[in-house]
């Protein structure tokens, strides 16, 4: 088969204010950048026709380090369902350079299952990443300047929470010391930082609903904490419509297209790990107003990803899921149930059966949510008849749709299993939707639900340093925020070696970090990092331009 480069290469694109056309979408909404990508100008949301569309989610069970094709799943439903003559929107998350260039390569889908353009959407795109960078620096490099102004007096800054960001994986700058040599640059203080995705101003343009809750949220950041002991923001800074510029454009939702043809929203791109890890409320309900069903993913398993995007975004935006569609692979599941990352690939039924068990834990996370769950096998080249025929026999004995994805070799035509399979269930939604805690409940309450409900644990253990961010919260009367949980993605605990199935475990919650913008708590879990690091042989060693184009992204 040819590569995802060479399948993108040959494929041609329909100009995008055809796709527009197809959506919907008057030519006063389209801001175009370039021919194949726009920016979509909408100011307001037509709540009837977004509650008219059926919106479906795509999670997945335990990944592998070179993830489970979530993406891809989710472009090869919405082109399937486009064969079967649906109005369909994808509503996607932008991919992030530094797992571009890091270990995972692109973020775009796979084979005949892309969203084009397929080197755009994973290196500069229409520029978002980098705004939200520059915007989150510039916020930094304020803050610094008027503690540098204004040090030693009560309102003078004592305490600082904001950390600068990069989109790039760079492990040495999670801790750093900066201002060093001399006193006219600045004070010298020990900080950090993290990854754009994992950067609060991220959390907070992908939960703005337009441009002046945007500034309200940006307003809301807590900067830090003054000499006096109160809290500092960005509205104390006075610095909010200077961010607020910096993000205009970002804020809107950006359009492209699949391989296909199909309408794809690709907006904001928080990880699942660290951050809340779906795309931007604006582009959910952007597609929501102009398709019949909306496609849209949450990053890694559905005890990250899926969790926040019930608890944190539904909960914000009035949003209900019609059903959920669980990703699995049968590389996935021999891993979970024993094998190696050399053997996972090979036949092995007693990895397969054994590996069953994490495929039931997510399902069952799923229906505390009181979501329909479809699963969809993510079909691979050395999948065989017996793994596939027994993964579907397993699923319809527990009641749970099964259906075969083939879209990275068939495209929309691979995907039309899981489209019959998704109009089915769709034909009787899933009930309101049930959260996880409730946000009355206070910040180790809805911790320990967390933990007890969805991860299968025992409870929590409370560092000091989050004990001690617990008492701030409580003073700052923010307890009726909800909670993102910063976790490893390849188990159920916090700890990546220890699958957690048998549910004898704690989670130990290190940090708790206040998002009052962005209108959440980030418990920090484990060894967490909010800066990842690259592999040994980065992804970035095969990156090239030969004569003119990009190659090794995908």
């Amino acid at each position: 088969m040819k590569s995802d480069y060479e399948i993108a290469q040959e494929n041609s694109m329909q100009p995008i204010n055809e796709i527009a056309a197809e959506m919907g979408l008057p030519d006063t909404m389209l801001e175009p950048y370039g021919h194949f990508k726009a920016k979509i100008n909408i100011s307001e949301f037509d709540t009837k026709k977004i509650a008219a569309s059926k919106l479906i989610l795509v999670t997945a069970i335990t990944p592998t380090k070179a993830g489970i094709g979530k993406t891809t799943t989710s472009i090869g439903l919405a082109d399937g369902l486009r064969k079967l003559n649906k109005k369909v929107v994808l509503a996607l998350r932008e991919p992030s350079l530094g797992p571009c260039f890091g270990m995972k390569g692109g973020a775009a889908g796979g084979g005949y299952s892309q969203v084009v353009p397929m080197e755009d959407i994973n290196l500069h795109f229409t520029g978002d990443f980098h705004a939200i960078t520059a915007a989150n620096n510039t916020l930094a490099s304020l803050l610094d300047n008027f503690r540098f102004f204004n040090r030693g007096k009560p309102d003078g800054i004592k305490t600082v929470l904001q950390k600068r960001c990069m989109d790039v994986n760079d492990r040495a700058l999670r801790k750093i010391v900066t201002a060093l040599d001399g006193p006219n640059n600045g004070i010298p203080s020990e900080t950090g930082f993290v990854i754009t995705p994992a950067s609060e101003l991220m959390a907070v343009l992908c939960l703005a609903e337009g441009l002046e809750d945007l500034r309200n949220k940006i307003d809301d950041m807590l900067l830090g904490f003054t000499f006096a002991g109160q809290p500092f923001t960005t509205k104390d800074l006075g610095v909010t419509g200077a961010i607020t510029a910096l993000l205009k454009d970002a804020l809107l939702p950006n359009l492209v297209q699949t391989l296909e043809g199909c309408p794809a929203v690709v907006h904001g791109g928080p990880f699942a790990n660290i951050a809340h890890g779906c795309n931007s409320i604006m582009a959910t309900k952007t597609a929501m107003q102009y398709a019949d069903y909306v496609i849209t993913e949450a990053g890694f398993a559905s005890d990250l990803g899926a969790e926040k995007f019930f608890n944190i975004k539904c909960r914000k935006a009035g949003l209900q899921p019609a059903m959920s569609v669980l990703v699995a692979t049968s590389q996935a599941l021999k891993l979970s149930g024993g094998a190696s990352q050399s053997t996972m690939m090979l036949p092995d039924m007693v990895s397969l059966r054994k590996g069953l068990q994490n495929l039931q834990k997510h399902i069952n996370i799923l229906r505390t949510f009181d979501q329909h769950v479809l699963v969809a096998l993510n079909k691979y080249g050395f999948d065989t008849d017996e793994e596939i025929s027994f993964l579907r026999n397993w699923c319809l004995e527990r009641d749970v749709e099964f259906a075969v994805n083939e879209a990275f070799t068939k495209g929309g035509d691979g995907g039309i299993e899981m489209a019959e399979a998704v109009l089915s269930l769709c034909k009787h939604p899933s009930s309101q939707l049930k959260y996880t805690y409730e946000l009355t409940d206070d910040i180790e309450t809805k911790i320990k639900k967390i933990v007890t409900k969805i991860y299968g644990g025992s409870g929590v253990v409370l560092y000091k340093k989050a004990q001690d961010m617990i008492k701030k919260i409580k003073v700052l009367g923010l307890e009726h925020l909800p909670v993102c949980m910063a976790k490893t993605q390849y188990s159920f605990t916090d700890d990546p070696l220890v699958s957690g199935l048998d549910g004898s475990f704690n989670i130990d919650v290190d940090d708790l970090v206040i998002s009052k913008g962005a209108g959440f708590i980030v418990a920090v879990c484990g060894e967490m990092m909010r800066m990842p690091g690259l592999p040994k042989i980065p992804q970035a060693n095969h990156i090239n331009v030969i004569d003119g184009k990009i190659i090794g992204v995908s």
